[in-house]
């Protein structure tokens, strides 16, 4: 692990039971509020892809929207926002996914991507994959071409990552809490 992804894991807080009891959470907002990690953070994706052609960054609700907005603005791409069901006002395509107990849904305003398009998608981290999946198969939909799938966090032992790379994505993560 690099210097970068270190010092971006240190300032994860950890949370243990929370939201409930056997749950470890990876709080981010202790990186937002550091300005040298969030700094550090937008930096390490800004170098992964400042010299590749990127058309849009697809920033998936909500806490995906923080790291995609400042990453849109630093390569000189849009900023297409995947939200929850029933937040974007105009022509959307959905698509839904499995939760633990039931399901949700994505959608994408339909005008928000070309065919052929180059795109980065963003959250803030990759826990099961499900609304990652999603995100993804909107973006497909459309026509637009997923240069990688990106996130702050990868919690591995989820399985998300994994299920991302089956279907044919690549996946970068600025660190991971394997087995912790």
């Amino acid at each position: 692990m690099d210097y970068f992804s270190q010092s971006i894991k240190q300032a994860i807080r950890t949370v243990p039971d929370w939201p409930k009891p056997g749950v470890t959470f990876r709080d981010i907002t202790t990186v937002l509020q550091n300005k040298t990690a969030f700094r550090k953070l937008i930096d390490a994706f800004v170098h992964r892809y400042h010299d590749q052609h990127i058309d849009a960054i697809a920033a998936v609700d909500a806490r995906g929207f923080i790291i995609g907005s400042a990453l849109a603005y630093e390569l000189n791409a849009s900023l297409v926002l995947i939200r929850k069901k029933g937040k974007l006002p105009f022509d959307t395509l959905v698509e839904d996914y499995e939760l633990e107990y039931g399901t949700a849904s994505v959608e994408l305003h339909k005008d928000a991507l070309k065919p052929g398009d180059k795109v980065v998608l963003v959250d803030d981290l990759i826990a099961t994959g499900g609304t990652m999946l999603a995100a993804s198969r909107l973006i497909r939909r459309i026509g637009a071409e997923i240069v990688e799938v990106a996130a702050m966090i990868d919690l591995p032992d989820l399985g998300g990552s994994d299920k991302l790379r089956a279907e044919g994505l690549t996946v970068y993560t600025v660190c991971s809490f394997e087995g912790e």
